[in-house]
């Protein structure tokens, strides 16, 4: 049931495209939230991961789903350019901890972190489709947030397909500036 409730959003969104609110230069709101790495659980604070350098923060609708599968694994198999830019990869998703403990295992491979979004932060960076029913999942949003706390990037995008090769030109990109 909850698959074919996201399956029928999706097919939805599919036919109009998304576009994320947050443009370029705007500040990225500040989180804390519960994430998972390899199945360890820890708690995520976005200002915490930004001392250490740019975020790519990818909204995906759920765990287990075809196009998050596959946009997953392309994370994972792209972490090691991301990290050679200076730049931390974080997938969030409105799914429960849980949840997210099996698939940074099982998808991400233990590569980056996923965390829960909260319904303040879907609001927050405007990624929030409703599904029927009315709970919430994200839209396929990437963020690249730069140091500095702003938005340097942002790809949205129902397809999965750019979001990997969008996010690390724009990480790259960056990083030349500096």
């Amino acid at each position: 049931m909850r698959a074919a409730s996201i399956l029928a959003v999706l097919a939805l969104t599919l036919a109009m495209p998304a576009s994320a609110a947050l443009a370029p230069g705007a500040r990225a709101p500040d989180f804390a939230t519960k994430g998972a790495m390899a199945g360890k659980v820890f708690n995520l604070r976005l200002s915490q991961q930004l001392k250490r350098g740019p975020v790519v923060l990818y909204f995906f609708p759920a765990a287990f789903t075809s196009g998050c599968n596959a946009e997953a694994k392309a994370f994972a198999d792209a972490v090691v350019d991301f990290k050679a830019a200076g730049a931390t990869v974080i997938g969030m998703s409105a799914d429960a901890v849980p949840q997210l403990q099996k698939f940074s295992t099982e998808l991400c491979a233990g590569k980056f972190a996923v965390a829960t979004a909260t319904p303040a932060m879907l609001k927050g960076y405007d990624v929030e489709l409703k599904r029927p029913g009315g709970a919430a999942i994200s839209n396929r949003t990437s963020y690249v947030i730069g140091q500095d706390g702003r938005i340097a990037f942002a790809h949205s995008d129902m397809s999965p397909v750019d979001h990997v090769r969008t996010t690390l030109a724009a990480v790259r990109k960056l990083k030349a500036a500096r």
